[in-house]
């Protein structure tokens, strides 16, 4: 490349161009023409090959189902192919326009790469983790590969932006921009994982594999500019505050690219180790070099590393002499914070006990062992505070490091494979364990279980990984025994609530409508009595049997305007005449309503009776004293048997009850409520003593009220919406986590390890601890 320019038209790096300058727009124009030529070149390159490459993948599928997702693949990048193009675009074009008017809000987003090339795995699903290792090769290889050209358009865009810092986090041309740029735009397919895999494939092959060709052009035309035509294309050197090499921490990243390589779809990794080594070696600073070289820490300080087979065999001394101490007893205050220390030990205690048994301790393990025991005790210091475990539970499975140890020295695919037995099984003890309290698991079913597996494992397990199928087995058969028991107690549990529910929307249904023909009327006690009392069951019945659209409910409305209407003060003849002519209808009907709700003969005749001496009270009468004084009695000493309730009083008093404590239907805690699904579960907190798991069962779609049940089925709790959202808000609840333990470990781990200036826990009390 000749970056050589007449001597008037040379810029240093000191003499930094005003972002604002008719020179600089004209500058970065070119940039943008430059890269915007290529880029639709090879973007539409990429998309001509897709077809190809998804028609072929459909050929050899190995059933139809997955031959459906490939064609349904191709016939959407059909469909969206103009809109992912022009999105990817816009956005390179608009960022290397606003490169010189916006220097400081040129940040890394929150999908970008660290500097080290990675991408900030924040792995919300499992879709999410794939992609995000796909799009973190693609950015670690290219990086390392392109850095001599790509260093020197960083610095030549600085300068003609004024001096403000443009590198590989900032720059618009650059892996990581362009992998996130087409990241977002690649948003608009609505494709399966496996077709997006494909298409990331396939765009770091036709344009990020061809980058180098537009850096050369960049970098030839701001030359020929005037723009720093005598750098070097030297990369800065130099550490971290860990004392990582630059250089060391782009190889780290570009050994995370080596698992997206192959062009094959089978081919595309859903395993983490190889991201995880990279990001362990990182981590460990200058010492990677030799990791890599396979000698471990500290090598050849004390001699050679152990071998699989003499970790294997220090691990089982140690199973040995844990499986030894007695039986598992119920977990007491201190033993979480023991175990915690016990899982940051281990990898000084397996040295130790490797020292003893050659005679000779050594200082360090292999790389790849040494990532493995920081994994795993990663996976048990995870376990320890997973908030999503019972106390008691986390402290039973932290149990299980030294035997998953051994699998995952056995076994590398255990973090892999979300199939392996090893890793069904933990997440079966973490599934079941989360659904476990005390007050649910009175008979220990459920901890004698958990407790019987763990001591199996510790006790048996030396290297057969068939111990795993068969306490899967036993496991699942445990499981499906108390699902059966426990969804035939939650089924008459709903069932239960449902007729509670329509009892209840029935009651006041029946109050509303006796209320509203009542309106300001002041009846007399008697007429009251029977509204309230009487005839507001016989309706409630009604509606339960026969229904709102029924005649008989009809029906028995319309006796509640014959008998207000019967209750009037009679003036004349006419009402007389009208009276007399009711009082026979009046009196079938409410005898048929009274029997209706299990009235006995002889109350009836009563009720009937005192009704006679109102009625003949209204038509003027006369009346002798003991008559007059049933008139006048309360309705409380009605002829109505103590059993039929009173339901208009009981909802009128309801209705008076003060408002409750509300919140917004934009609060987060509604929104949570709103999001959540029967099947969740969820720990409340009512009491600082009293803690309790339970799962939304049934919401119920007349009330809307949340049905929660304990892990045997039996109810704990129903609320309302509001008032579990208030829960939520209070801390009084909390929503627990849906996917499994493994899947929730890993995000947990990645993240870490991909945050800056973390080191592994694990790490820490390495090969050094004595």
């Amino acid at each position: 490349m000749n970056e050589t320019s007449d001597s008037p038209r040379v810029v240093n790096l000191s003499q930094r161009l005003d972002p604002a300058s008719e020179r600089v727009g004209g500058l970065l124009n070119a940039v943008r023409s430059i890269a915007g030529k290529r880029l639709q070149q090879w973007i539409g390159n990429t998309f001509e090959h897709v077809d190809d490459a998804l028609f072929d993948l459909a050929e050899k599928a190995e059933n139809n189902a997955a031959q459906m997702h490939y064609f349904d693949g191709m016939r959407e990048v059909r469909k969206r192919r103009p809109t992912v193009e022009r999105n990817f675009l816009g956005a390179i074009s608009r960022d290397l326009g606003e490169l010189a008017h916006a220097p400081q809000q040129q940040a890394v987003p929150a999908t970008a790469p660290s500097p080290s090339g990675g991408v900030e795995l924040s792995l919300v699903a499992d879709n999410e983790l794939e992609e995000s290792l796909a799009i973190t090769s693609m950015i670690g290889k290219n990086e390392s590969r392109l850095s001599r050209d790509l260093f020197a358009v960083n610095q030549r865009l600085s300068v003609i932006c004024g001096g403000h810092k443009i590198d590989d986090a900032s720059n618009p041309v650059a892996p990581a921009i362009l992998s996130q740029a087409f990241r977002q735009a690649m948003n608009e397919l609505s494709a399966d994982m496996r077709v997006k895999l494909i298409i990331y494939k396939l765009f770091d092959r036709y344009v990020l594999s061809s980058l180098e060709e537009l850096y050369q052009d960049i970098n030839t035309e701001l030359v020929r500019a005037g723009v720093l035509p005598q750098l070097r294309h030297e990369i800065r050197r130099g550490k971290d505050a860990k004392g990582t090499d630059f250089a060391e921490q782009a190889a780290a990243a570009a050994a995370v690219a080596v698992a997206a390589t192959q062009v094959e779809a089978g081919d595309i990794p859903n395993d983490l180790l190889q991201t995880l080594h990279a990001l362990f070696s990182a981590r460990r600073g200058p010492s990677a070099g030799a990791g890599r070289a396979g000698e471990g820490l500290h090598a050849g300080s004390r001699g050679p590393s152990p071998s699989a087979n003499e970790l294997l065999g220090a691990l089982s001394v140690l199973q040995s002499q844990i499986s030894s101490a007695g039986p598992l007893l119920p977990a007491q205050a201190d033993d979480a914070d023991d175990l915690r220390r016990e899982v940051l030990q281990l990898k000084g205690q397996l040295l130790s006990q490797i020292g003893a048994l050659r005679g000779e301790r050594p200082s360090h393990v292999a790389t790849i062992d040494e990532d493995t025991i920081d994994l795993v005790g990663m996976l048990f210091e995870f376990i320890l505070e997973d908030r999503n475990l019972p106390a008691q539970m986390q402290v039973l499975l932290a149990r299980l490091q030294i035997p998953y140890l051994k699998v995952a020295i056995l076994d590398r695919k255990l973090f892999a494979h979300r199939q392996h037995p090893a890793r069904r099984l933990l997440d079966g003890l973490a599934e079941q364990a989360k659904s476990w309290s005390e007050e649910s698991d009175r008979d220990h079913r459920l901890l004698e279980k958990v407790k019987s597996i763990v001591d199996q494992l510790l006790h048996d397990f030396d290297d057969d990984l068939d111990i795993f199928d068969r306490l899967l087995v036993d496991l699942q058969q445990f499981q499906d025994i108390n699902k059966r028991r426990s969804e035939l107690a939650e089924q008459r549990v709903a069932e239960s609530t449902r007729g509670r529910e329509k009892l209840e929307q029935a009651r006041r249904r029946a109050a509303r409508e006796i209320l509203d023909r009542i309106g300001d009327q002041k009846l007399p006690p008697l007429a009251h009595g029977v509204l309230a009392r009487a005839w507001a069951n016989h309706l409630v019945l009604t509606l339960l049997r026969q229904g709102e659209t029924s005649p008989e409910f009809r029906n028995a409305l319309r006796f509640i305007d014959e008998f207000i209407a019967s209750t009037r003060p009679v003036r004349n003849a006419e009402d007389r005449q009208l009276l007399n002519s009711m009082r026979p209808g009046i009196e079938r009907a409410l005898r048929l309503g009274l029997a209706n709700v299990a009235f006995q003969e002889q109350d009836i005749e009563r009720l009937l009776s005192q009704l006679r001496t109102f009625y003949r009270q209204q038509l003027g009468e006369t009346l002798d004293e003991n008559e007059a004084s049933v008139v006048e009695e309360d309705a409380s000493m009605l002829a109505i048997p103590d059993s039929i309730q009173p339901i208009v009083d009981s909802e009128a008093d309801d209705s008076t009850e003060p408002d409750a404590v509300t919140l917004s239907p934009d609060s987060s805690e509604w929104l949570q409520v709103q999001a959540l699904q029967p099947g969740t579960w969820l720990e409340f907190s009512l009491t600082e003593d009293n803690l309790t798991r339970a799962k939304l069962s049934w919401i119920s779609p007349m009330s809307g009220r949340y049905l929660f049940v304990n892990r045997r089925g039996l109810k704990v709790a129903d609320y309302s919406p509001q008032d579990l959202a208030i829960l939520l808000a209070d801390g009084q609840a909390r929503v627990l986590a849906a996917n499994a333990l493994f899947d929730r470990a890993m995000t947990a781990i990645v993240d870490k390890l991909s945050q800056p200036d973390t080191t592994p826990t694990a790490t820490n009390t390495g090969a050094d601890a004595e």
